[in-house]
């Protein structure tokens, strides 16, 4: 909005040339999402106590999480509201990339809410079930999916894939392509999710993945960057980067409220809108496998789940781990909840900078 808004006036005021730049937006929308979560978390927060929002603790869970009871949740409303203002305010809003990820975030955001308030009018930690929450997920996805593909988001070679490592391997998923984008939204979303168990985790493992991502964007829409790195260059993609810099702003000024001891927990409404969104970039910029790599963090929580639930009913009850997902495994092997945190942030940085080097060996 504001590009288009200011932008007439650059032959007056020559400093208003700067938001031609993406780089410039990018780093404005990630300090105007950061700055808008600090102005408006402590808002949310009281709100939510006030509606007496309070986090009801499964009781399955580890017994040192009972004392997080009552901490407000669905925190997941700030994140989405400071991307949407921050993506409005910095984004060229001519470029149908951002409404479809706007459209991702929001939609998966809105399920997310739902499956919140309903567990908070149960009072117990049992939402939507397994497959009202899928279906909702697949009917929004299989929406984006078509959205991408009819205003050919994917660049040209649309159903085309990037494999990471290999250059010359492309595989075609053809006919099957609106499936694996509804495949890659839910299947991040979900991962996400998972990994919103402890304080700080999901929105500090997704900050780092963003960043990430920022880059790949920004790869993916400039053709001569493109073409060297041998990725798919795909026009318009750099203003993803702009979007994606929005989540890196609102992940990181919600880890100011969300870091042990959380003042507020995120829930279903912010982890299932920032995965839907991170797969929705995903398969806009064709890195989707690449996705898998430096959203290790998620794909660990996620197999731990698989693993777990695939043992206890294959194998009479037993267990792989003391606890499913893997940073409950950590946990209960002795560890403390900061330090849990910090070194599956590491864990991440490391699956991010391999999904970066990626782009050299090949």
């Amino acid at each position: 909005m504001l590009p288009w808004l200011l932008f007439p006036f650059r032959e007056t005021f020559r400093a208003l040339a700067v938001l031609r730049y993406v780089t410039f937006r990018a780093a404005m929308a990630a300090a105007t999402a950061f700055l808008l979560a600090l102005v408006f978390g402590p808002l949310v927060i009281r709100t939510l106590r006030r509606l007496k929002m309070g986090q009801h603790i499964r009781e399955e869970g580890p017994q040192h999480h009972q004392g997080k009871a009552g901490t407000p949740t669905m925190g997941g409303l700030l994140i989405v509201l400071v991307i949407t203002l921050s993506t409005l305010l910095w984004c060229d809003l001519k470029a149908g990339t951002i409404w479809v990820a706007l459209i991702s975030l929001i939609g998966f955001g809105v399920v997310g809410a739902l499956d919140d308030a309903k567990k908070l009018l149960k009072k117990q930690n049992l939402g939507l079930s397994t497959w009202q929450k899928m279906a909702a997920l697949t009917a929004i996805s299989v929406v984006v999916g078509f959205l991408i593909l009819d205003f050919g988001l994917r660049g040209s070679t649309t159903s085309q894939l990037s494999v990471p490592f290999f250059k010359n391997f492309v595989p075609d998923v053809g006919i099957f392509l609106i499936p694996w984008i509804a495949f890659v939204m839910v299947g991040t979303s979900n991962a996400v999710n998972l990994t919103d168990g402890l304080d700080g985790l999901a929105a500090g493992g997704t900050l780092i993945v963003s960043l990430t991502f920022a880059v790949l964007a920004y790869v993916a829409g400039n053709i001569k960057i493109a073409n060297y790195l041998v990725v798919p260059y795909v026009p318009g993609a750099a203003e993803l980067s702009v979007f994606i810099a929005a989540m890196v702003g609102a992940c990181l000024g919600f880890l100011w409220f969300n870091a042990h001891p959380a003042e507020v927990f995120m829930g279903d409404t912010g982890s299932l809108a920032l995965g839907g969104a991170l797969g929705t970039v995903a398969c806009m910029i064709k890195q989707e496998l690449l996705l898998a790599i430096a959203g290790g963090l998620f794909v660990i929580e996620a197999i731990s789940v698989i693993l777990q639930i695939g043992s206890y009913k294959l194998r009479d009850g037993k267990r792989i781990f003391r606890m499913a997902p893997f940073h409950h495994h950590m946990e209960l092997g002795g560890l403390a909840e900061t330090k849990v945190v910090i070194r599956l942030w590491i864990t991440a940085i490391i699956c991010s900078v391999l999904a970066l080097a990626s782009l050299k060996l090949r």
